[in-house]
């Protein structure tokens, strides 16, 4: 991972040659309606308040549970055995790209959800809120069984939690599963399994079929991987938020596009 002062420098290039975030300039017509419809929608969805509730009650939470790490590991915790709080306040993803995850999958109107990296729940719950399906994978079974609980909690019935390494879950999903319009990226910040994951999943995706990777910036290896996943034969147009990647496949863009914006 890229030191606190190396992702600084970083996000302020980015942030000075990235697009405004209000669509001027921008001539692609999918992306300026992605800025004016999706990234700038700022009213506050119902669900919105339960789910932020949630993530409050777990940054304060003093449980201790055992935790099994199949992917590139915490930078911030070390040890197998680790307070739920502190896993809350180093892997939760924020509210504001939470919401935006949300607000992609109801505008797009997206139905078979993919997660990989469940941690406590709050981004698959804001992806499930949005009446769509989800599949999530957890590593860790002492943390599902925590986003477990969490679901039960939000009224959240259809999200189905998969446990266990991705290297042996995600394949037998993808055989029994084959049509997958929204996949979300965070369960191992490597360049290797990133890849091979996208890869397995493309079979699987359609023409529509929108692609989150999260931490694209987090390391060299996860710039490298985005970078690839760029240039993919089958990659159209990417939109490049600094914390998190889009990619999507649609054939109706004229030519490879690439944005930078602010978010």
């Amino acid at each position: 991972m890229y030191s606190p002062f190396q992702l600084v420098k970083k996000y302020l290039k980015y942030y000075f040659n990235a697009s405004n975030g209000k669509g001027h300039g921008v001539h692609s017509p999918f992306v300026f309606d992605f800025i004016k419809n999706v990234l700038n929608d700022k009213k506050e969805y119902n669900c919105y308040q339960p789910i932020e509730k949630l993530r409050q009650n777990l940054l304060v939470n003093n449980d201790v549970i055992e935790v099994e790490d199949f992917g590139a590991g915490s930078t911030v915790i070390k040890t197998k055995s680790r307070v739920v709080k502190n896993i809350a306040a180093s892997s939760l993803k924020p509210k504001k790209f939470s919401q935006l995850l949300f607000r992609m999958v109801q505008y797009y109107k997206k139905v078979n959800i993919l997660e990989l990296g469940t941690s406590f729940g709050t981004t698959t719950a804001y992806l499930a809120s949005a009446e769509s399906v989800v599949t999530t994978m957890e590593g860790s079974k002492n943390i599902a069984a925590i986003a477990k609980n969490n679901f039960s909690l939000l009224g959240l019935n259809n999200i189905e939690i998969i446990e266990g390494d991705f290297n042996n879950t995600l394949p037998v999903f993808l055989a029994a599963n084959k049509n997958i319009d929204f996949v979300f990226l965070d369960g191992n910040h490597r360049k290797v399994p990133t890849l091979r994951y996208f890869e397995e999943i493309l079979l699987n995706a359609n023409e529509e079929t929108i692609f989150v990777f999260d931490d694209i910036h987090w390391s060299e290896e996860m710039e490298y991987a985005w970078e690839i996943i760029k240039q993919h034969e089958k990659v159209t147009l990417t939109i490049d938020l600094f914390f998190i990647g889009i990619a999507l496949l649609g054939k109706n863009f004229k030519a490879n596009q690439h944005f930078a914006i602010r978010f």
